[in-house]
């Protein structure tokens, strides 16, 4: 669930904000009307600010413009890091995504808060001022994590200025591709989806890694986060798949309490599924097995049938790999790249 936070400055701000509020019923909200809630006052923006743009995922600030940038221009991190960033005057009739509009997607948020108020939505990003194809926006629509953000500016350059920008990926291509990507032009820059974070088919390539690599983990009792980590990023490296292509991490429902392996996915932010062991053991496959494994919890094999069965069958990445008492498998969903 995504978290936004939002500040207003005015009585009239308090009102817009209260049903921004309301238009994000989806998402974890906090509202901060500084005119309007004694608790906040003598607090600090900056402070909010600074909180804001580590912890959440949206932050629209109902009042000026200039207000917002000199609160969050210290805090900003990078393309690929900073959160949506809106502002939306206090009468709540113009909606302006300042930072994120694609990979924090501030301005789809802003076109969405804008149709829920009855304002207009003011989008200043080129590609969408002459409606091309936005690479970061598709990305994070289609759940790709982008590798190297820096090298989104080669591609949208080309395609501002009505050049080809090349398409090569080591997943199926489906739909119609974008006017001006080509999957047989042998472009300058251009777009390789894929785990290979290597691979340079062209002069300025940027890297989409498909959020689809599911991890089975195994680990005795005890297993520390570090241990855990260890053997992560062994098996990653071995199968080269890099940890922004991880979505979501699976083990034995006897591992429900293991505090290693909570911490570990904690900090990733990864969601941790468990199985019971009857349920790991019908799965259907070819996993390697082990008689003190089955003997222990029940099924033959921990890892590799949690990444299975949490990867809805797919494809198998890594078998099972030991570490230091930790056994890692990767398996990837059956995803397809796909235009409209």
């Amino acid at each position: 669930m995504m978290h936004a936070k939002l500040v207003s400055f005015t009585d009239r701000g308090a009102e817009t904000l209260a049903r921004i509020a309301a238009l994000l019923g989806d998402m974890r909200v906090e509202r901060y009307a500084r005119t309007v809630d004694p608790s906040l006052a003598g607090t600090f923006l900056s402070r909010f600010a600074q909180q804001a743009m580590c912890d959440s995922d949206l932050v629209v600030f109902v009042g000026a413009a200039g207000i917002a940038v000199r609160a969050v221009a210290p805090c900003l991190a990078g393309k690929a890091f900073d959160p949506a960033v809106l502002v939306v005057d206090e009468a709540g009739k113009f909606v302006i995504p300042l930072l994120s509009g694609h990979l924090g997607g501030a301005n789809e948020l802003a076109r969405r808060l804008a149709d829920g108020l009855g304002a207009t939505a003011v989008i200043t990003t080129a590609t969408d001022g002459r409606n091309v194809f936005a690479v970061d926006s598709w990305a994070k629509a289609h759940g790709c994590a982008v590798l190297d953000p820096e090298n989104i500016k080669y591609v949208s350059g080309a395609l501002l200025r009505g050049e080809t920008a090349g398409l090569r990926s080591a997943f199926p291509v489906d739909g119609r591709l974008p006017a001006q990507v080509s999957l047989d032009a042998a472009a300058e820059s251009g777009i390789f989806i894929g785990f290979d974070r290597t691979a340079a088919p062209f002069a300025h390539t940027l890297h989409l890694a498909p959020r689809v690599v599911h991890l089975g983990v195994g680990c005795r009792r005890g297993a520390a986060r570090e241990t855990i980590e260890r053997a992560v990023q062994g098996a990653l490296q071995t199968a080269g798949v890099p940890p922004e292509a991880i979505c979501a991490a699976a083990s034995v429902d006897l591992k429900r309490d293991e505090a290693g392996l909570l911490l570990f996915c904690g900090a990733r932010g990864l969601p941790l599924g468990f199985y019971a062991a009857d349920e790991l053991q019908k799965a259907a496959g070819d996993f390697a097995a082990s008689d003190f494994v089955r003997e222990t919890v029940g099924a033959d094999n921990v890892c590799e049938r949690a990444a299975f069965l949490s990867s809805g069958g797919g494809q198998r990445l890594l078998g099972k790999t030991a570490r230091d008492g930790v056994t890692v498998a990767l398996y990837a969903e059956n995803w397809r790249a796909r235009f409209d």
